[in-house]
């Protein structure tokens, strides 16, 4: 029990040095800043969610992820102002 509790100090300890110095744990994003206003522009445009989703090799679920990811920051931003 004891050797337990040391791993998981241990293990914290590491987790927030890393993000003190920037790092985050997870998988990098697939589409950056340019490829979201892209993406933002063609689902406007009316391009369907299946031919935005072959263009950058991804699902259809991460389209719409990307998309209300989008959405909550538009909105965000507005209640803001």
């Amino acid at each position: 029990m004891f050797e337990r509790n040391l791993i998981l100090e241990r293990s914290s300890a590491g987790r927030i040095a890393a993000r003190a110095r920037g790092r985050y744990g997870g998988r990098p994003e697939k589409l950056n800043k340019q490829d979201l206003k892209l993406l933002k522009t063609l689902y406007d445009n009316g391009t369907p969610i299946k031919t935005i989703a072959e263009q950058w090799k991804v699902s259809r679920t991460t389209i719409y992820r990307y998309l209300n990811k989008l959405e909550d920051k538009e909105n965000a931003k507005q209640t803001k102002d």
